[in-house]
């Protein structure tokens, strides 16, 4: 019996605010609201993508969505959910 692929994400799109749409190779599609983990972050490392235009620099990076070269990431699961803590 062979394994599911694992799940990867195979676009990201920015919507608006702090919200990216998500598809998944599985095609299922995602609109993850990073605005509530964003304005409660403490890290000044994290809080400087409360600047949008840092929030839109985001890319897809083996198959996970990645700001900075993982300076900021997200478990793919959480992203899947759609609930980001």
């Amino acid at each position: 019996m062979s394994r599911p692929d694992p799940i990867e994400i195979k676009n990201a799109e920015y919507v608006q605010d702090y919200k990216i749409r998500l598809t998944f190779n599985n095609g299922k599609e995602k609109v993850v609201d990073f605005g509530p983990f964003l304005r409660s972050a403490r890290n000044p490392m994290t809080k400087k993508y409360r600047d949008i235009k840092q929030f839109r620099k985001f890319k897809i990076r083996y198959g996970d969505l990645d700001w900075n070269d993982m300076e900021l990431c997200f478990p793919i699961a959480d992203l899947y959910r759609g609930k980001i803590s």
